[in-house]
């Protein structure tokens, strides 16, 4: 059992606990609780952390394949991330996908098949508890896949990584050096571009059956100007009262879910 602040491993979970740079540069990330453990694909587990009460409590079948170590409850309350810890943490290796992941399009005896790309394009989203609702709500709609730009918040910091409740495991995401570029690809393959901007049409005055892309923006300031110019077109949100806005994240879900009730009506 690990009982030591001075152990290595232990010393090494901290560090990953607090550092983007580190998780990126081993392409893992951590995963903590029952639930989402539940939901890390088996071959990419890499070490999983329990402590004694969960050792007897654990199914075997969970740990098969996967180094396991004790950890005393004082130990694992250090390198635990929650105010309650639930008792097991796990190393998960990152996820690798590409930009043709996004289009959600499976080949089958050579023809596509499945519904035209739903894709979401994020720009400088900041807020842990936003990306992962993100990406929860992102799969519960149907998105194919989500872009987003390299100054959005680390999407496997560990409060995305919990908010996102098992989707991050899911939903197809790539992170762009230069999201300008990501944008002329996805013009390239015919998707229809929209920018979520207060100076745009009712977004319920669009057609997105077809492919299309959704442009989200930072939750302060919004979409920068040079990335609403892309667009195709401008939508907006209706509001009433004096609300002028929504958080991005509950206006994310009304743009996805909007394409969804089209979709669902062809």
């Amino acid at each position: 059992m690990l009982t030591s602040t001075a152990n290595q491993q232990i010393k090494h979970i901290i560090r990953l606990q607090k550092s983007g740079k580190l998780r990126k540069e081993e392409g893992v990330f951590l995963v903590e609780g029952i639930r989402m453990f539940r939901e890390i694909p088996e071959p990419d587990r890499v070490k999983v952390y329990v402590t004694e009460e969960w050792q007897d409590q654990l199914p075997a079948s969970w740990c098969e394949g996967s180094q396991y170590e004790l950890v005393s409850g004082n130990i694992f309350r250090l390198i635990s991330d929650t105010q309650t810890p639930q008792g097991i943490l796990a190393v998960v290796r990152q996820r690798i996908c590409e930009r043709d992941d996004l289009l959600g399009i499976k080949q089958q005896n050579g023809a596509e098949e499945g519904q035209p790309p739903c894709i979401l394009v994020l720009e400088n989203i900041q807020d842990p508890g936003n990306l992962g609702t993100i990406l929860r709500t992102a799969e519960g709609a149907g998105i194919t896949g989500i872009m987003m730009s390299k100054d959005t918040v680390d999407v496997y910091n560990s409060k995305v990584v919990r908010a996102t409740m098992g989707a991050i495991f899911r939903v197809p995401f790539c992170c762009e050096d230069n999201l300008m570029e990501g944008v002329t690809w996805l013009k390239e393959h015919g998707i229809s571009c929209y920018a979520a901007h207060l100076k745009g049409k009712s977004v319920y005055e669009q057609d997105y059956r077809g492919a299309c892309a959704f442009f989200i923006g930072n939750e302060g300031n919004g979409l920068t100007e040079a990335l609403a110019e892309q667009a195709d077109s401008r939508i907006r949100i209706p509001m009433a009262g004096q609300v002028e806005s929504l958080n991005a994240a509950t206006a994310a879900t009304v743009l996805m879910y909007e394409a969804l009730r089209q979709r669902i009506l062809l």
